[in-house]
C-alpha cells in the first residue's frame, strides 16, 4: 500500500483516493439547485425525510466514538456534536417538516430508499463493530463532504427557511470548526494505525463517499 506519510494530513490522502465521488459530492446538481432555492417542494421533502433517518444511528456513531475515544477531551468534544444534532439540527427538522406538511408516521417511519438503506447499514455496522479511528473516518465523510457543498453556497441565501437553513446548518463556524476537529483528530488517531488499519479506513472513507454520492442522486436525476 502507497505511503500516507503526508505531514499528517491522513484525512487529505483518504479524500484524494475518494475521487471522483468526494467531488461528485461537493459540486452536486441537487445542492447547485439548492443555492437558488430552486429544489421542488416534494424533492425537498422527501430529501429531508430520508435524511432524518440517519439521524438516530448518527447519534450512536457519536455514543461509539465517545465510547472508543483514547482521551478525556476529545470524548467532551464529541459530546459536543451529539448536543448540536438534539438540539439545533433537531429543531430544524421540526420545523421544516411541519413548513413540508410531513405526517409524523412519515417523518420516523417512512419507506427508506436503496441508499438510504445502504447507509444505515454502514453507521450501523461501524457503530457496533468499528474502533475509534473508523467511528472517525464515517463521521468526517459525513460533515467534511456537507461543508465543502454548503461552504460554495452565494452570499445571497434562499428565501425559503426549508433550503436556506439547511445550507447554514453546514457552512457556519461553528461547524466548520467541528469539522476541523474531526480532521485533526482521526489524523492524529492515523499516527498510531498500522497499515492495515489505514487501509480498512480508505475502505470505509471511499464506501462512505459513495454512499453519500448515491444518496443525492436518488434525490436528483
Amino acid at each position: 500500500m502507497e505511503s500516507t506519510e503526508h505531514g499528517g494530513e491522513f484525512t487529505e490522502w483518504m479524500r484524494r483516493r475518494s475521487e471522483p465521488d468526494f467531488g461528485a459530492v461537493v459540486a452536486h446538481p441537487f445542492t447547485d439547485a439548492l443555492f437558488e432555492g430552486a429544489v421542488p417542494r416534494e424533492r425537498m421533502r422527501g430529501y429531508l425525510v430520508q435524511d432524518y433517518q440517519f439521524v438516530d444511528l448518527f447519534l450512536a456513531l457519536l455514543g461509539a466514538g465517545m465510547a472508543r475515544a483514547d482521551r478525556h477531551a476529545s470524548r467532551l468534544r464529541i459530546a459536543g456534536g451529539v448536543a448540536v444534532l438534539t438540539g439545533v439540527e433537531d429543531d430544524y427538522f421540526r420545523r421544516a417538516f411541519d413548513a413540508l406538511e410531513v405526517p409524523e408516521r412519515e417523518r420516523n417511519a417512512p419507506e427508506r430508499d436503496g441508499a438510504t438503506v445502504a447507509f444505515r447499514e454502514l453507521l450501523g455496522d461501524t457503530a457496533e463493530r468499528g474502533g475509534y479511528a473508523d467511528v472517525l473516518t464515517v463521521l468526517t465523510v459525513a460533515e467534511w463532504s456537507y461543508l465543502e457543498w454548503a461552504s460554495r453556497a452565494p452570499d445571497r441565501l434562499p428565501g425559503d427557511f426549508v433550503q436556506a437553513e439547511w445550507i447554514t446548518l453546514h457552512n457556519g463556524p461553528d461547524f466548520a470548526e467541528w469539522v476541523r476537529w474531526l480532521r485533526g483528530e482521526l489524523d492524529r488517531v492515523a499516527g498510531e494505525l498500522d497499515e492495515r488499519e489505514r487501509a480498512r479506513c480508505l475502505r470505509l472513507f471511499q464506501l462512505a463517499t459513495r454512499y453519500e454520492r448515491d444518496f443525492f442522486d436518488a434525490h436528483w436525476g
